[in-house]
């Protein structure tokens, strides 16, 4: 008999599956650059605006990571010589978060990684952007629905 509890019925379970195997799919190929996958969000974010280094508070807001998780990572990354840690000279409060020239660098080493996730997902590139819209569009209205709730 059916209920609407089993297992299988799960979006939550669907979705935690999915996410472990692609975390895993990305562990191996990151494994090559010596980068992590958190490592491997940071420096995509970074990518994205090398101009305008992103404070660590910018940064953990586009990253949906709180500074409990992000600041040792990103000690871990200067460490590596991967981004380089700078007060910010009109709010010392602020730490802004530079690429350094390793930094820069990997861009280029890891150009090949966003095509052997796509390849080893078996979907096209239609459904690829398809699925993230959804996944995008899922996550804004829990948020939205969450901020409701809490007023």
């Amino acid at each position: 008999m059916e209920t609407g509890l089993e297992l299988r019925h799960q979006v939550c379970f669907a979705l935690y599956t999915a996410s472990r195997a692609m975390t895993d799919l990305y562990r191996r190929i990151l494994d090559e650059l010596g980068l992590t996958y958190p490592q491997y969000l940071v420096l995509l974010a970074l990518w994205e605006r090398p101009a305008q280094p992103p404070t660590v508070t910018e940064l953990g807001r586009a990253l949906r990571l709180d500074s409990g998780t992000l600041s040792p990572l990103l000690k871990r990354m200067a460490t590596t010589g991967l981004v380089r840690r700078e007060r910010a000279s009109q709010d010392e409060r602020q730490v802004r978060i530079h690429l350094t020239a390793d930094g820069h660098a990997m861009r280029e080493r890891a150009a090949h990684v966003p095509f052997q996730v796509a390849t080893a997902t078996g979907l096209t590139l239609d459904q690829l952007v398809e699925l993230r819209q959804t996944l995008t569009g899922l996550t804004e209205h829990i948020h939205a629905t969450e901020g409701t709730r809490s007023r």
